[in-house]
């Protein structure tokens, strides 16, 4: 399935790319994207409660993941990232999140 790619540019210029349920954990997500191959987690933020941020690498391009909602935000720090590049991204990400029975903000199960 071909990802379908947002294109909200932030004030610090990044691109906001992709929202996707927050149906796993941050650690989840976390140890998902560490076994993306050429993906590096270089750093990961939380409060331990509501709200993360983990950095990472992929292809020489830098990128954010931020939980907002009930959702994961993506943003690439490069606004003119190769779309291709997102779309691996937001694929690899969604074969964990979007396979998830749970969902974490609400408590309710999909159907």
């Amino acid at each position: 399935m071909k990802a379908k790619l947002l294109n909200s540019i932030m004030n610090d210029k990044s691109r906001h790319f992709a929202e996707l349920p927050e149906s796993e954990d941050w650690e989840s997500l976390r140890g998902h994207l560490e076994k993306m191959p050429d993906a590096v987690v270089t750093d990961y933020i939380s409060d331990g409660v509501t709200e993360m941020w983990l950095d990472f690498t992929y292809k020489k391009n830098r990128f954010s993941v931020n939980n907002q909602f009930g959702e994961y935000w993506f943003f690439s720090q490069n606004p003119v990232c190769p779309e291709e590049t997102l779309i691996e991204i937001v694929e690899y990400c969604e074969e964990l999140l979007m396979n998830s029975n749970t969902t974490i903000s609400s408590g309710l199960s999909k159907v």
